[in-house]
């Protein structure tokens, strides 16, 4: 999961840091050889983190990982790098095939923005993702967070890095606080300029084991702060653990037009032709279909009971986004 962010760099104000944060910045090579030496034992290991890993590979793993869990990005990333390793292949596919080969990913506008990347890439970059931050920022759907890294993941590049489990581990170890602030802040961005080691290698390796941390052990429900290489040195647990000043919010999925949505997307995955409205308002048993091919996920959108102006909603935004289109009458992938 990765807020959007931007590159403010430069020292942090000391006012701006918790007492304990004080002491954390005034032994950064320690905190930095912890965390290296921690992250060397423990850290998971994932098909982009390879050293034979492409600059693709990677990009399309931070594309993926975005609000995404990694147990359910592992299968399709595997699947998308055996069928396109490289942009070039995607960018030969119409945008629907991304769109279909996504899956239950969620938010499938992702597919849809990494297939214009893979264009662009082929078109402007002669088929290799570019390594500086400022052009990888001009790819389109790219925005600061992956920018920074795909710089630094892919192509050793200082870079700040911060997402959600960073924000985390920084806001507890450093500024004392439960969690971060609820949306990105350019204090945040600060904060984590000033963490980052000189050398290059070695910010990539900061990074990627902040981020670890805050994936496995500082969690945001249930942190293991026993199992905590840095804890020593945390400001929160030298505060007394206080707890968070807000409550964050999870978000519904039942009912919603999300739901509705990514059910019209299933059928829409699986349908060899364009799909005609009435099948959308029509229990398939209605129409003659048998519990098989399409009638599937017909009878699992059907099952949701939602209202006609549900579905007239979920139709529309979803030829607003780009994600379906209308062709011969009916609905299907863009092409």
């Amino acid at each position: 999961m990765a807020p959007p962010g931007s590159r403010a760099a430069g020292p942090l104000p000391s006012g701006e840091l918790a007492a304990g944060g004080l002491a954390v910045a005034a032994d950064l090579p320690a905190l930095h050889t912890a965390l290296d030496d921690w992250f060397a034992s423990n850290a998971r290991e994932l098909p982009w983190r390879a050293a034979e890993c492409t600059p693709w590979g990677v990009l399309v793993s931070e594309v993926m990982l975005q609000q995404t869990p990694v147990v359910r990005v592992l299968p399709v990333w595997e699947q998308w790098l055996r069928r396109w390793p490289e942009p070039s292949a995607l960018a030969a596919e119409p945008a629907g095939e991304a769109v279909r080969s996504w899956g239950r990913l969620g938010y499938p506008r992702r597919a849809l923005r990494l297939h214009a990347a893979a264009v662009a890439i082929r078109d402007s970059h002669a088929g290799a993702v570019p390594g500086a931050y400022t052009e990888l920022l001009e790819l389109p759907g790219v925005g600061s967070y992956t920018a920074a890294a795909v710089a630094a993941f892919a192509f050793g590049r200082r870079e700040t890095v911060v997402d959600t489990n960073i924000r985390r581990v920084h806001a507890r170890l450093v500024s004392g606080s439960a969690l971060p602030s609820q949306a990105l802040t350019a204090a945040e961005m600060r904060l984590a300029a000033s963490l980052l080691p000189e050398d290059p290698a070695a910010s990539v390796r900061w990074n990627a084991s902040v981020m670890e941390l805050g994936a496995m052990v500082c969690t945001a429900r249930a942190p293991k702060c026993g199992q905590c290489p840095v804890r020593d040195s945390c400001a929160w647990l030298a505060a007394g653990e206080p707890p968070p000043t807000y409550t964050p919010k999870g978000q519904s999925w039942h009912g919603t037009d999300r739901q509705v949505r990514g059910a019209v997307m299933a059928v829409l995955r699986v349908a060899e032709d364009p799909v005609a409205p009435e099948l959308f308002h029509r229990a398939p048993a209605d129409l003659g279909f048998e519990p098989d091919g399409i009638g599937i996920p017909l009878a699992a959108l059907h099952r949701l009971n939602a209202a006609p102006e549900q579905l007239e909603r979920a139709l529309a935004g979803l030829l607003g986004d780009g994600l379906a289109e209308l062709h011969r009458g009916g609905f299907r992938l863009p092409a």
